[in-house]
């Protein structure tokens, strides 16, 4: 059995499989289970997870009075809740029954990339994709996730404070580091590496 291993439990199946396939590219050596409740995950004996990415609205018991199960079944394995309840008192509550990190469904899929690289260590760094995955700078980042809901280079200008001028140029710099000719294939490849969802 490996010794990495994730195991998603979140009730929205195009959430869930979204997930799974941005993981499967990004850790190609990491087993990836996933589950639509916590009854569900727990009667699984696919996998012994190291990391266990959980949504906190879950039919039947909750992510949050699940915890204790998920810990009893897998003492070693770490919980990272995953929800769009982000408030303080939903964060602080998630980290007070054990979790180790809260990432809200708003946030870039390079905050979780970030999140599991860290807990899963030299699996992670043994992945030929994430040994690909381009370094940005902050800036062609924000523009980068701005490309990929469409807006236009003046659009784009206003949202940062950019000119268009400027922002072209950002784009042709994505455009080289991304290996691409044309902005389709740079959002394409983008989402493929999971640099924007």
């Amino acid at each position: 059995m490996a010794r990495e291993a994730i195991l998603i439990i979140d009730d929205h199946a195009l959430f869930r499989s979204g997930i799974v396939a941005m993981l499967s590219t990004a850790f190609v050596d990491v087993p990836i289970r996933d589950s639509a409740s916590l009854d569900e995950a727990l009667s699984t004996d696919a996998i012994a997870p190291s990391v266990i990415l959980l949504d906190i609205q879950l039919p039947g018991i909750d992510g949050l009075r699940g915890m204790s199960l998920l810990r009893h079944r897998w003492p070693a394995a770490r919980i990272v809740v995953v929800s769009g309840q982000d408030l303080p008192s939903t964060v602080g509550a998630a980290l007070a029954q054990g979790a180790v990190a809260f990432l809200s469904k708003a946030d870039r899929p390079e905050r979780m990339m970030a999140v599991l690289r860290e807990m899963l260590g030299p699996a992670a760094a043994s992945s030929p994709v994430c040994g690909a995955c381009p370094s940005l700078t902050p800036r062609q980042i924000d523009v980068l996730a701005l490309l990929g809901r469409g807006l236009s280079n003046k659009m784009i200008g206003r949202r940062l404070g950019l000119s268009e001028h400027t922002v072209r140029g950002h784009i042709q710099g994505l455009l080289a580091v991304l290996g691409v000719a044309r902005r389709a294939e740079a959002i394409f490849r983008a989402r493929q590496l999971g640099l924007i969802r």
